[in-house]
Formats: structure tokens, C-alpha cells, sequence
């Protein structure tokens, strides 16, 4: 069985890429150059099909969105042809408030106002997917089931879902919740399995839940987020990646990407690379047939040993 090309999320119109383009980074230093970049590397991604792009009010102060805008505003035609998702509820300290600090806030005022200001700057008039990005430990479900009625009910949020997400905390939400939450964007990559074993990727499976994965390729091209592998760890997983990139006739970082999507739940990579190159290099990872040897032979050189 093939890899799949398209992935379905909740009632959405337009199927999705399997590999979402994940826009944190498009705005690079700032400069004007960084930002034509940028630009160049979304029509890219729609050029090599891609059609699902992922953003969030943070990234880039808001510039990243703004990019994103700016391409919408110079090709009208293109929004009906793309799934866009942002993300809110990660707040910054404020350095003119002493008492500031980092926090998560899914209070409905500000969830309702970060995402009209993520509308205004995306130059849309509503979100496909919004997802909460990251546990608020203080939020009322009956809030937040709230939120979601009213972004509905005002057409500025087609459907939802959260990020980073226990299965717990997913179940709780939506159990308060008359609108389906459709996706789960977790770190899933060689060194963060995290996913396969603490219920996650069961539930996406049981509840028609996509799964998200950021990071995908963390270990193979940059460390991984919080890192715990030793030198011998990393060493070990190059070497089974060298003779998989071998027998696929591919480059490692395209091998880890098949490697998740060999998953039969359909995980959809997203890729932050604003190299066109790399951009159109990572869909080869979809012909790749990957097979369930190779799947655990990976997985026993990150572990060290074979599978109990």
C-alpha cells in the first residue's frame, strides 16, 4: 500500500497535502530580502503541491503571517486552492511590565482578538483550522467551548482542533465542545516517540483526529528539541539512516519523513524549510515504499536494542 497524497480533516472542502508547508520561519531576519524569500518559497510550496500552510499568531511577531498575506493579496485566486491554519494561546513577557511573564491565555477575548488580528494579517476572512497551540492549565473548557461557538457562528473559524496536546486534555475539551476538534499538531521525529506510545496517535485514529507532526526531522538535519541523545545514540542512527538513504536511493533527512508517514494513521509532516529545494525534494518522500523492516530496524538503532 502506498503512501497517502491527501489526507481528509474534519468536514474541510479541499483534502489536504500530506505535507504541510509550516510557515515559522518564512520571514528569516526581517529584511526585505528574507521577506522576498519568503514569499518565493510559498508559491514554491504551492508549485510542488502543496496546499495546506501552517502558521501562528507568534511566529515572527506576526510578520510571518503578514507574508503569507502579502501572497494572498497579490493572488486572490489562490485562496480557494489552500487550507490555512493559524494558531493562538502562547503569550510573551512584556518588558515594560516588570511583573510580565511567558504564560498561556485561552481567555475568550484574547483568543477572539489574536485571531482577527491573525485575519487581518493573513488577508483572509476566515481560518480553515485554528488550533490552541500550546495547554492553557488555567482554562475553562466552558470558555473555550464558547470561543469556538462564536468564531463559528461568525464565520471566522471553519473548523478546530490544539497542538501539543494530551489525550486527556483533547478528550476533556471536546467533551465540553460541540465542535469536532480535527487535529492534534505534536512533535513526532526519531527522537520524540513520544506519540506512538501515550495514547496520541490511538485516539487520532479512533476519533477521524489528524495528526500534525513538527520537527519531523529533528536528530537527522538539527538537534532535537531538549535532546537526551548521547554522541553514540545520534552516531547509531546515522548509520542505519546511511544504509536506508542506500537502498532508497534518497537522502536521510526524505528517509525519516517516510519513515513517520509509513504510520497507517497518516501523519502529515510540516516542513519549514524556505529553501525551494528543499521544499520540492521533500515530496519525493511520498513515492518512497517504505517497508515495516526498515520501520523497526530505525526504530531498534534509536532505541539501542531490538523491540521487547
Amino acid at each position: 500500500m502506498g503512501t497517502a497524497k491527501q489526507v481528509q480533516i474534519g468536514h474541510l472542502t479541499l483534502p489536504s497535502s500530506r505535507l504541510v508547508y509550516g510557515c515559522m520561519r518564512i520571514n528569516g531576519d526581517g529584511s526585505s530580502q528574507a521577506v522576498a524569500q519568503g514569499k518565493h518559497a510559498i508559491r514554491t510550496a504551492i508549485d510542488a503541491g502543496y496546499n495546506h500552510f501552517d502558521h501562528a499568531n507568534i511566529y515572527g511577531g506576526g510578520q510571518c503571517e503578514s507574508i503569507f498575506g502579502e501572497v494572498m493579496k497579490e493572488s486572490p485566486e489562490l485562496r480557494d486552492k489552500l487550507i490555512i491554519t493559524s494558531k493562538a494561546g502562547i503569550r510573551f513577557a512584556v518588558e515594560s511590565k516588570p511583573d510580565s511573564v511567558k504564560r498561556y491565555d485561552f481567555r475568550k477575548q484574547h483568543l477572539i482578538s489574536e485571531v482577527e488580528a491573525s485575519l487581518k494579517r493573513l488577508n483572509v476572512d476566515a481560518l480553515d483550522l485554528f488550533l490552541l497551540h500550546r495547554p492553557d492549565y488555567l482554562f475553562d473548557p466552558h470558555e473555550v467551548a464558547e470561543t469556538f461557538e462564536q468564531l463559528k457562528r461568525q464565520g471566522k473559524v471553519k473548523q478546530f482542533g490544539v497542538s501539543n496536546f494530551k489525550p486527556s486534555q483533547l478528550t476533556m475539551l471536546q467533551s465540553f465542545t460541540q465542535e469536532k476538534l480535527v487535529a492534534n499538531q505534536v512533535e513526532i521525529n526519531i527522537h520524540n516517540v513520544d506519540a506512538f506510545e501515550n495514547g496520541t496517535l490511538d485516539q487520532c485514529f479512533k476519533d477521524n483526529i489528524t495528526a500534525m507532526a513538527w520537527c519531523p526531522i529533528a536528530t537527522v538535519v538539527y538537534e532535537a528539541w531538549g535532546n537526551t541523545f548521547s554522541e553514540t545514540d545520534i552516531a547509531r542512527i546515522h548509520q542505519e539512516l546511511d544504509r536506508q538513504a542506500q537502498i532508497y536511493n534518497e537522502e536521510k533527512w526524505i528517509v525519516m519523513l517516510a519513515w513517520l508517514m509509513k504510520h497507517p494513521v497518516n501523519i502529515c509532516p510540516i516542513i519549514g524549510s524556505t529553501n525551494p529545494q528543499r521544499i520540492n525534494a521533500a515530496m519525493r518522500a511520498l513515492d518512497i515504499g517504505y517497508s515495516r523492516e526498515d520501520w523497526y530496524r530505525l526504530l531498534q538503532a534509536r532505541n539501542g536494542e531490538p523491540v521487547a
